[in-house]
């Protein structure tokens, strides 16, 4: 007799994209009905995201109310649906491993796409956004032309920019720093005072910091370095994130390769590694060790590598941090991000900021919609501000100054969907830029 649910922690299994049986058609239609099959009769996840409502439409409109009375070509837009968030394994399945049910529903969506793309379903456009480091060389360089051309106030050029790429014309785009974080912590370093600290850490700022969002990554220099703590940078690449979101596991596996060829450099000689978005962290700590479950570097790498506000709470933890945190007004919204929340480590964002004095918190835990492409693109962008109102009318109840999260688009996407979105501060910030402000960095 099968097990309600397992009582144990999550087990995760490696992807095996290149086993024989991965790109089966056969063999994955018979799993993604045995998997379908499990879900329609238990349907705890029906409010989590679009793909289990559309599963579930799909069988009670079916002739008998069965899985087996469904057509496989029915099952894209139940794949479609999903962000590969990944909150359906870790907070809401009861038959993840280590049940004998062995449900892993994100990485199933991921094998379908993967096969699609195999057969040639997967969009150019799509695929030409997940080449961030090009794209983003581009929009470093002409900056100022490419946020004004791609402001959503630009209705003209956004109109064609939506009949040419299929990004919808409502969606707020990241806007391209005038420098990268790498120039900056270059003439920082050359300009920082030196201190004596048993702390070492290398920054790997991420794709976002670096091209999009320069402050966040200024901000966890500055705060760490007032700690005392000896900073490095290391960026060599986008952690491959956006490749594995549009089914390209080949092209991940390369990205984790390089950058933990540089990143070990610096672990071998004592360095933790620090990540600054959430998606980035996640891959380091857990997605490369499931595409190369073999890998010992990969695994070393993933043990060494912190989220930055993990990293700040080890040093009040342990040492206690320099004080001078003063009290900041006006309140904040943590928005805690499903990427951080996959890392299995807790709210580091909330405790981080409870070190503020006397700072008011509230913490929202809800899906933004927004998950990479997912919240961009004219064909799944109704289905993410679907996802993400209840978040963010959430979020404006709290009434509070300030909102942070973990996840940049995310915080974006919040800020977007909330009508009056001047009753918090200009842009949504990462929780380690409240930490300076508090120290006044």
């Amino acid at each position: 007799m099968s097990k309600e649910g397992s009582t144990k922690a999550p087990i995760r299994h490696p992807l095996n994209f290149k086993d024989s049986d991965f790109l089966n058609y056969e063999k994955l239609d018979q799993e993604m009905r045995r998997v379908f099959n499990i879900c329609n009769g238990c349907r705890r996840c029906f409010n989590l995201c679009d793909s289990f409502p559309k599963l579930f439409d799909l069988v009670d409109k079916s002739k008998d109310e069965e899985i087996s009375s469904i057509s496989s070509d029915q099952f894209k837009p139940v794949v479609d649906a999903c962000t590969l968030c990944s909150m359906c394994f870790m907070n809401k399945c009861p038959y993840v491993p280590p049940h004998e049910f062995n449900i892993d529903f994100p990485h199933l969506m991921l094998r379908y796409r993967i096969a699609q793309r195999k057969k040639g379903e997967i969009s150019n456009v799509t695929k030409q956004l997940a080449k961030i480091d090009m794209n983003a060389k581009i929009g470093i360089l002409f900056s100022k032309i490419i946020n004004w051309v791609s402001d959503r106030k630009n209705k003209i050029f956004r109109k064609i920019l939506e009949i040419l790429t299929g990004i919808d014309k409502r969606a707020e785009l990241p806007k391209y720093n005038s420098e990268t974080f790498s120039n900056y912590f270059k003439k920082f370093k050359r300009s920082a005072l030196k201190k004596k600290t048993k702390r070492k850490v290398v920054i790997y700022s991420t794709c976002f910091v670096n091209f999009n969002k320069k402050k966040t990554g200024e901000a966890a220099l500055k705060v760490l370095h007032h700690n005392g703590v000896e900073v490095e940078h290391s960026y060599v690449g986008c952690c491959g994130m956006p490749f594995l979101e549009q089914a390209d596991p080949i092209q991940a596996v390369k990205q984790a390769k390089l950058i933990s060829k540089e990143l070990l450099k610096f672990v071998d000689q004592g360095y933790k590694v620090i990540t600054l978005t959430a998606s980035c962290g996640l891959m380091l700590k857990f997605e490369w060790a499931l595409l190369l479950p073999h890998d010992k570097d990969i695994k070393k790498l993933s043990m060494e590598t912190f989220d930055i506000d993990e990293y700040i709470i080890d040093i009040a933890n342990n040492e206690g941090l320099v004080k001078g945190l003063q009290e900041i007004d006006g309140g904040v919204t943590v928005h805690h991000a499903c990427h951080a929340r996959a890392q299995n480590m807790g709210n580091k964002a909330r405790d981080m900021l409870k070190l503020i004095p006397n700072i008011k918190i509230d913490v929202v835990e809800r899906c933004a919609g927004h998950g990479g492409t997912f919240g961009v693109m004219k064909e799944t962008y109704d289905i993410a501000i679907k996802i993400g109102k209840t978040t963010a009318r959430t979020v404006k109840r709290k009434n509070n100054k300030y909102m942070v999260s973990d996840c940049p688009l995310a915080g974006k996407h919040i800020k977007q969907l909330v009508e009056d979105t001047n009753f918090y501060n200009n842009e949504p910030l990462h929780p380690i830029e409240l930490i300076a402000k508090s120290y006044k960095l």
